[in-house]
């Protein structure tokens, strides 16, 4: 083979070598730009997954009145069953000379049932007053889920009244549906908004004639189905003074104890409301002692 020859197949030896060389440099450099690439793609997803986790946790501006604290088993027990013969024992209690007030209009339905709805504000210790008596009445007829413990305002009468908040609970209940709006948290911070249909009737019924001028738009207003209306506390706030939730469940199961007096006097009352609405059923709830009320009413 002649020297050129040689050359030549050496030459094109050289320059294959060469080529397989920078082809394997170029998949090196390839390789190690999609490692590099794609380690920025886990980092932006953990930063992006770890921003969304942080905004999903992120407490809202109504994060604490508004959640509550969350309540034992024992005082959710002892608020939705309070014994019968304990609230035939209180009857009407220490609750004010009528405090249930007659109303007239077209039947409130809500989802094909009567409907009770609740208008009030966390801040508020009528509201606060008022909420126990609620829940012990509507107990006998559903089940709630969902409720928390707060304090009223501290900065406002009967100040950090310990009560229940209705906001982000849920009642079921075959006989009737109850609505509950909490306006606002502790601080006054805007938590729920009536509908237009709900300020129409707080425009109508929480007004003279069906209460004074000066107490036109109280809360707690309540208005059973359009029947019966509450407006204001139906008891003294002041015997859940410096008490405890548990303290206050636990009392509502001795007739003679100041705290029953009162909310399950009130219960009483809301109970014959309710029962005028569901033409007294349940009769677990409407008994003799109920349907007296409902004459009284």
């Amino acid at each position: 083979m002649g020297k050129a020859s040689r050359t030549k197949r050496d030459g094109t030896a050289r320059e294959r070598i060469a080529a397989q060389r920078a082809a394997a440099q170029r998949a090196e450099r390839r390789q190690r730009v999609l490692m590099a690439s794609g380690a920025v793609v886990v980092v932006i997803a953990i930063v992006v997954a770890f921003i969304v986790i942080k905004a999903n946790n992120k407490p809202s501006a109504v994060t604490g009145s508004a959640t509550g604290t969350a309540l034992s088993a024992t005082v959710l027990h002892e608020v939705a069953t309070v014994p019968a013969s304990t609230l035939t024992a209180v009857g009407i209690g220490s609750t004010y000379p009528k405090p249930i007030t007659p109303i007239t209009g077209t039947q409130l339905i809500s989802n094909g049932k009567p409907e009770m709805l609740y208008i009030g504000a966390e801040y508020c210790p009528y509201c606060a007053t008022e909420r126990w008596a609620m829940a012990v009445a509507l107990s006998r007829f559903g089940t709630f889920t969902g409720l928390h413990g707060i304090h009223s305002s501290p900065s406002d009468v009967y100040p950090n009244t310990p009560t229940l908040t209705f906001y982000k609970s849920a009642y079921t209940s075959r006989y009737i549906t109850f609505t509950p709006v909490e306006e606002t948290t502790v601080s006054k911070a805007t938590l729920q908004n009536p509908t237009s249909q709900q300020t129409r009737l707080i425009a109508k019924y929480d007004a003279p004639p069906y209460v004074q001028q000066s107490n036109a738009g109280s809360i707690p207003f309540v208005d059973f189905g359009n029947k019966y209306m509450i407006s204001g506390a139906s008891y003294n706030p002041q015997v859940l003074q410096g008490k405890t939730w548990a303290q206050v469940a636990a009392a509502l199961s001795s007739p003679s104890d100041p705290i029953a007096q009162g909310v399950d006097g009130s219960a009483n009352l809301i109970t014959a409301a309710i029962c005028k609405m569901t033409n007294n059923q349940p009769a677990s709830a409407c008994t003799a002692t109920v349907k007296a009320l409902e004459a009284k009413l």
